[in-house]
């Protein structure tokens, strides 16, 4: 979020749960909503005021099988990413990856070393699905090394710049948000991996592009849902899929369609109630 006017969106969902503010989430993000976050039982939701439309976010929200409501409020224009770069703390993840905000040059290095500008964009490490997604692709070196990498929902761009420093062939990444597109094409050359990553805004269907070796999904449970369909497809044969973005309630759900789609298993781990999963075509 930048100096623009933003208008502030406060969804009550009657009774809510963080299953029911995901799936609003997914389902208005493309209208488009920059951020999310919950807070007092409500799901509060961003946009540039150019681009507020009641009448197009009651539509999606009737379309739900959810009772929900919702107000807007105008938001002085101030210069968030300023205030929100300032709590931006380095992070180590497994002791080998190392991330920091881009103006910090006092931090001390390990084998990989991301430095990130996020404006906004989700993947700095500090959460634990972000967290957990680089220790299982630390986990599976050899299948990035040389190989090909796509990353769905890439965020900042954090997993993408970690497989290329890996030195993963090539990777292909892309995220709905223009805001996290955006972001993810900066700072991937900012880490110097950009001549071998190719960046779109888009959803999974741009994967049926081409197959791959690895895929990274750390998204949301409802879309990971109803695309493993198509990362299945796009992965090939002895291929994995990493991914998380869900809680530890909704594994069984998930591993049941992966098991559907032909991917089977290998490793878990969990963070705080958080889950990922690695799955092997």
């Amino acid at each position: 979020m930048n100096s623009q006017e933003y208008i502030e969106v406060t969804i009550r969902i009657e009774p809510f749960t963080e299953e029911a503010a995901e799936i609003v989430e997914a389902e208005i993000a493309e209208l488009p909503y920059d951020s999310f976050v919950v807070e007092d039982e409500c799901l509060k939701a961003y946009i540039q005021k150019e681009d507020y439309d009641a009448r197009a976010l009651r539509m999606v929200l009737s379309g739900l099988d959810l009772n929900t409501s919702f107000t807007a409020t105008y938001i002085q224009p101030e210069n968030w990413n300023a205030d929100w770069e300032g709590n931006f703390e380095p992070i180590v993840v497994e002791g080998r990856v190392t991330i920091k905000p881009s103006w910090r040059k006092d931090v001390p290095r390990t084998r990989f070393n991301i430095s990130l500008s996020p404006d906004m964009a989700f993947g700095t490490g500090h959460h634990q699905t972000t967290y957990m997604m680089m220790a299982a692709m630390l986990s599976c070196e050899n299948e990035v090394r040389d190989h090909v990498v796509f990353d769905i929902g890439c965020g900042t761009g954090v997993l993408t710049i970690l497989a290329g420093k890996m030195r993963a062939k090539h990777v292909h990444a892309a995220d709905l948000d223009m805001v996290a597109a955006r972001s993810a094409y900066f700072n991937t050359r900012r880490n110097l991996v950009g001549p071998r990553v190719d960046i779109r805004c888009g959803d999974a269907s741009l994967m049926q592009l081409s197959t791959y070796n690895v895929i990274l999904a750390n998204i949301h449970r409802n879309v990971i849902l109803m695309d493993l369909r198509t990362y299945a497809r796009s992965l090939k044969p002895g291929g994995l899929l990493l991914t998380s973005g869900f809680y530890d309630k909704d594994v069984t759900d998930i591993r049941k369609e992966a098991e559907n789609q032909g991917l089977a298993l290998t490793s878990t781990l969990s963070r705080d109630g958080w889950s990922c999963l690695v799955f092997r075509k």
